[in-house]
């Protein structure tokens, strides 16, 4: 019985410490970030084009978390931008991080590429852009019709990539992910940034 009582009383003492270690000390330290005051809210469109992101699996290939140029100067020489802080993730549910750069950094390609126009071409057929691309094409997020209907958004493509009659057009869900693109710009300054050492004179 007396051994039955310190199994269950170490076993106890075992998970309050994996609590206090995995859940209560993670919380209190992330509830003392700051949110950067300019980081702005995803609109309604911009997070269905989150889902569409999540569904079609971007992360698997895209980070976004450029890092301290201290141990990754390539990530700023990139012009990928500042490191990411744990503020900058306050809107993002769940985290779209990635672990994984067959393609860029994304964290800042809406201030890279802010125009909604490359955004679709380039989801349309990357190699339109880019002619050594190896990212997909994603021809089903866009129509092929005779004749745009008043209020499609027309992608105009090259000649060489054009279909031979008709247009074609982007779906809501092509729309809803460029916005997304697009959304991506964290210029703002970030309250939370490690300071850099001063020079020793």
């Amino acid at each position: 019985m007396k051994r039955a009582l310190a199994i269950m009383v170490g076993a106890a003492l075992i998970l309050l410490l994996a609590t206090l270690t995995l859940v209560v000390m993670p919380y209190l330290q992330m509830s003392a970030e700051q949110v950067p005051p300019d980081l702005k809210p995803y609109t309604e469109k911009q997070q269905r084009g989150r889902q569409v992101y999540i569904a079609n699996g971007c992360v698997y290939c895209h980070s976004q978390q450029p890092r301290d140029p201290s141990f990754a100067p390539g990530d700023r020489d990139r012009g990928w931008g500042r490191p990411s802080v744990p503020g900058d993730y306050a809107n993002d549910q769940p985290h779209l991080l990635g672990t994984m750069r067959t393609g860029p950094d994304l964290f800042n390609v809406g201030a890279r590429l802010p125009s909604i126009d490359w955004q679709l071409l380039h989801l349309y057929n990357p190699r339109v852009v880019h002619k050594d691309s190896i990212m997909p094409s994603y021809p089903f997020l866009f129509r092929h019709v005779d004749e745009a209907a008043e209020g499609d958004k027309v992608v105009y493509l090259p000649e060489a990539y054009a279909p031979e009659s008709g247009q074609i057009v982007a779906t809501e869900d092509a729309l809803a992910l460029a916005e997304y693109m697009l959304a991506l710009d964290h210029t703002y300054p970030a309250p939370t940034l490690p300071k850099a050492d001063k020079p020793k004179e």
